[in-house]
């Protein structure tokens, strides 16, 4: 026990401390960068669409914030549907389970026949 108690009081801070991890890339935040992620997919679809914006959004200022702001607004979007649509395919799938069908015993679907 006094053994452990040396090591622990001799030993550095640095080896209770977690490690720092590294930064973050930097988002795509321009259209350029945009293209040339585009450009770099190495599957059939990507190389032969290649940079696709049908409604030219990549060019737009949305509420005078500028280019880079509109990029990153409708990457936040994009994201936050996503995850509203999964939780949307999860209700509907634990609704089809045989547990929930059948007449509900509690408030507020009592009555209710699936």
């Amino acid at each position: 026990m006094q053994k452990i108690i040396a090591a622990l009081a001799l030993s550095g801070a640095a080896a209770y401390v977690a490690p720092v991890a590294p930064k973050a890339t930097t988002a795509l935040n321009s259209k350029a960068e945009l293209e040339a992620l585009a450009m770099s997919n190495t599957d059939a679809l990507g190389q032969s669409m290649g940079f696709w914006d049908p409604l030219g959004l990549a060019d737009g200022d949305f509420w005078g914030l500028g280019n880079e702001a509109t990029i990153g607004y409708l990457r936040h979007a994009e994201i936050k549907h996503g995850r509203v649509a999964m939780a949307a395919f999860l209700g509907f799938i634990v609704q089809s389970l045989p547990v929930v069908s059948g007449e509900h015993w509690f408030a507020p679907y009592r009555g209710y026949v699936a």
